[in-house]
């Protein structure tokens, strides 16, 4: 008979509450730059290129280094890895804040989303390392994931108090502080893990997988540059697929893989990631469309456009800690279902919203659904792998919902420009690229032309923000049958 595993005391429950810091700056940064954009635009003048590389090359790169740095932190270990994550990601965080120009701010988010990618698995490998009770870690996880959804939904608030008040800057700075006191909790609270067997860490295999994810983003951005695909563009995606391809027969073939392919072996562990990544694709993509409809549509200022989000952000933390209560009655698969459907109802709310309320009723239902998913999620994808291979799990669940949300904001984001230009192909200049464009065009025209001007880009963004949530919502609708269907078949 075995014996029943040990329960967690004081300093496992201290020892999360220390790593809820880095996990609520690290989340933090996903959604604190969207209210800064109008800002960073007014101060830095990026182009639209520039502007979707400082809002995205930080989740980008973090999810193209996400396995490579949870397999590395199981082998040198987790802590450490942790720990040099966290002061790398101080230091960047204060060259973003002074970045005199944006190619240093998108150097700096590019920093930062690579220190992120050494923060996040070893975080979520540490839980496991601390909780052995499946209860108390299922709890555990629900405290993770509330402190994660809260930095993305308090980003918001967080940047336009500080907007309200500071240079744009300061919603960049305030990480190296937070930073500096985790350096401080962790080494008395949190123990050191690595593997038994270590094995060779196969440098071969990290390059392919950051190389095929460079390559697929980039071809986003050369499509969003163009507002079509065209053979640049064909050109990386494919040699993004086929790279990636070569790295899962590199997995099959290596002693020592960055991946265990067996994982995906099973049906529900594909099911689960499926969901968690098209969950969060929706949310981060139509997140900026929200973060810029609350400033230059409604015309709030950063700290009211930040309030505005707090209904969504109550919600997102009572359900990130009521999913486990909810599993255990109705099971894990229904809740996570339920949760996607609430995903597509907020789609279809951002489909026809043409007032405050519609949106903020879409945030709602969209802080419910991926609250709900993504905690159940993680648990079910961490579980289902052996302790001392944590640390990779977490890297493969952080990568489906890391690079979700990045690919959601190119591939969303894109579509919305597509759409925005095309409603504005009349409109000569800047006006035509982005809304805060034209805002800022209006300003320099006469009040009668600039009013016109002004009138017609919001109905332009509004019109992207209907047919790219209509399309989000049938995705979400399809992989939600699918996902179904799957968790039935078992």
């Amino acid at each position: 008979m075995e014996a029943a595993p040990a329960k967690a005391g004081r300093r496992q429950w201290v020892g999360l509450a220390a790593l809820a810091l880095p996990t609520l700056l690290v989340s933090m940064d996903f959604t604190v730059t969207y209210l800064a954009l109008p800002h960073i635009s007014a101060a830095l003048q990026p182009g639209s290129a520039q502007l979707l590389w400082i809002t995205d090359i930080y989740s980008f790169l973090q999810g193209g280094l996400l396995i490579t740095m949870g397999t590395l932190g199981d082998r040198i270990g987790r802590r450490k890895l942790l720990l040099c994550g966290a002061v790398v990601f101080a230091l960047a965080s204060a060259m973003g804040a002074f970045s005199g120009s944006p190619n240093m701010l998108i150097v700096a988010r590019g920093i930062m989303g690579m220190a992120g990618a050494a923060i996040m698995p070893s975080i979520v490998a540490l839980v496991r390392s601390l909780f052995h009770d499946d209860k108390e870690r299922a709890v555990a996880m629900g405290v993770w994931t509330t402190c994660f959804s809260t930095g993305t939904m308090l980003g918001p608030l967080l940047g336009g108090l500080l907007l309200d008040h500071y240079w744009w800057g300061s919603v960049f700075l305030i990480g190296t502080p937070v930073m500096l006191l985790f350096l401080v909790l962790a080494p008395r609270f949190l123990p050191e893990y690595r593997a038994p067997q270590e094995g060779r860490f196969d440098i071969g295999s990290a390059f392919l997988l950051l190389l095929g994810l460079l390559s697929l983003i980039y071809a986003v951005k050369r499509s969003s540059e163009a507002v079509a695909v065209n053979g640049v563009s064909a050109g990386l995606a494919c040699g993004g697929i086929l790279v990636l391809l070569g790295f899962l027969q590199r997995q099959a073939k290596a002693a020592h893989p960055l991946i265990d392919l067996q994982l995906f072996k099973v049906a529900s562990f594909n099911a689960t990631l499926l969901g968690l990544l098209l969950s969060l694709f929706c949310w981060a993509g139509l997140y900026l469309f929200v973060a810029q409809y609350l400033q230059l549509v409604v015309g709030l200022d950063p700290l009211q456009a930040g309030l505005w989000t707090l209904p969504s952000t109550l919600v997102s933390m009572v359900f990130c800690m009521a999913a486990p209560q909810l599993a255990r009655r109705w099971g894990a698969p229904n809740v996570i279902i339920s949760g996607m459907l609430m995903t597509a109802l907020a789609l279809v709310c951002y489909a026809v919203a043409s007032d405050l309320a519609m949106l903020i009723a879409g945030t709602v239902c969209m802080g419910i659904g991926t609250s709900s998913t993504v905690t159940l999620g993680v648990d079910k994808v961490i579980s289902a792998a052996p302790h001392e291979k944590a640390g990779a799990a977490a890297g493969i669940y952080e990568t489906s919902t890391t690079f979700g949300a990045a690919m959601g904001v190119g591939l969303l984001g894109s579509m919305g420009t597509a759409v925005y230009r095309a409603a504005m192909q009349h409109t000569g200049g800047e006006a035509r690229n982005t809304l805060g464009a034209a805002v800022e065009a209006a300003k320099r025209l006469p009040a009668a032309a600039g009013q016109a001007l002004v009138q017609t880009a919001r109905s332009s963004f509004l019109h992207s923000l209907h047919i790219t949530a209509t399309v989000a919502a049938i995705l979400m609708l399809l992989v939600t049958l699918r996902v179904a269907w799957v968790y039935k078949k078992k």
